[in-house]
């Protein structure tokens, strides 16, 4: 183990280590605070100087992060926020939890994570950690991210550590935290993954190391995917169902008594959030990339993407039954959020059912503690 690793090993294991976060949404900000936690000093960044404003008044803008503990923690110096991308020299682990998008034909857009890569190239010092934790490819972190931070004069393995480990934040679960989730940890090289093993064990209940960066990627996007197709199964079924005159949710109960072998997934007008809804597409994009069908994930696509014109079918249906049409009703949405009791409406369903109930001349409404 070379000095440079060793080193910075110790000052994980001893807490003295600072640890940076870029990128303080509904990922990063959950980090920050399990790093204070743990007793880490955290210097969060992100481009949001509006955020970073509000964040060092003490104030929270996620509904399961208190303003009472970001005031807390920024009062005891535990913890700050900087707009200001130079001082990523500073810490001695870099954690990124940029944004992961899609471009308009469903291609991944890399442009937050390459941008980032670069701003950490500009300050990288040697003995520092950088892990990716936004949602990609396999590959991304070795053959896009790696370059551009050893384009300089420091290599990796031996002055500065790289490596992986993909986000499983659960919003609005009670039981599920960044804390206790367990945290899949991939290194470009056996120094980088010693390395994030140390820091994620300093401030998580279990660390599971992965043979590479790729297996950690590669897994994100299997858990995302499996529950896109099963949503989609239960969907088309919630139709098929209907078809029949059987009430999709009684079939369901029933399924659910078997122990073992079946997992229920409930039916929606849709799907939503900034994984379920995205990162299918970043493993049918790579297939094709390889000469590969990947037929699950495109229709499981088309089924879901759907869904809101089904719900819409379904409204007039009902308004028909009792002699009204769906232009001139009033109808309110109960929730827009892509999940119960969260603050977070990114590609939520909702949105559409609005525009396509406007389109028709409904006179929509919805209310949302949340949002």
């Amino acid at each position: 183990m070379s000095s440079s690793v060793a080193d910075l090993i110790q000052s994980l294991n001893s807490r003295t280590a600072i640890v940076g976060i870029v990128g303080l949404g509904y990922v990063g900000l959950p980090l920050v605070r399990v790093f204070v936690e743990a007793g880490f000093r955290v210097l969060g960044f992100d481009t949001d100087v509006a955020k970073v404003a509000r964040l060092m008044a003490g104030e929270s803008y996620i509904g399961h992060i208190p303003s009472q503990w970001i005031a807390e923690a920024v009062k005891e110096s535990r913890f700050s926020a900087t707009a200001d991308m130079q001082r990523l020299a500073e810490p001695d682990a870099i954690l990124v939890c940029v944004p992961t998008p899609l471009k308009d034909d469903k291609s991944p857009d890399l442009r937050f994570v390459e941008a980032t890569a670069r701003q950490i190239a500009a300050a990288l010092r040697p003995g520092q950690l950088v892990v990716l934790e936004s949602t990609t490819y396999p590959g991304t972190t070795r053959n896009i991210v790696l370059p551009i931070l050893a384009a300089g004069k420091l290599a990796v393995g031996r002055d500065f550590f790289l490596a992986y480990s993909p986000e499983r934040e659960d919003p609005g679960s009670a039981s599920h935290s960044a804390r206790n989730i367990p945290k899949l940890v991939g290194g470009i090289d056996a120094a980088s993954l010693d390395a994030a093993v140390a820091l994620y064990s300093a401030a998580i209940q279990e660390v599971v190391p992965v043979a590479s960066c790729e297996v950690g990627e590669a897994a994100k996007l299997l858990e995302n995917t499996y529950r896109a197709v099963n949503i989609a199964l239960v969907n088309e079924l919630k139709k098929v169902f209907a078809a029949m005159g059987l009430d999709v949710w009684e079939v369901i109960d029933a399924a659910k008594t078997k122990p073992f072998g079946f997992q229920a997934f409930a039916p929606g007008p849709g799907w939503g959030g900034h994984c379920i809804p995205i990162d299918p597409y970043y493993l049918s994009w790579l297939a094709r990339e390889h000469g590969q069908e990947s037929r699950f994930i495109e229709l499981a696509g088309d089924v879901n993407t759907t869904m809101p014109e089904y719900v819409v079918a379904r409204i007039a249906e009902a308004l028909v039954a009792h002699g009204q049409k769906i232009t001139g009703s009033k109808i309110c949405l109960l929730g827009v959020a892509y999940k119960r009791d969260i603050d977070d409406p990114r590609e939520s369903p909702a949105f559409r059912l609005m525009e396509l109930l406007g389109d028709l001349g409904a006179q929509g409404s919805y209310n949302d503690p949340h949002i």
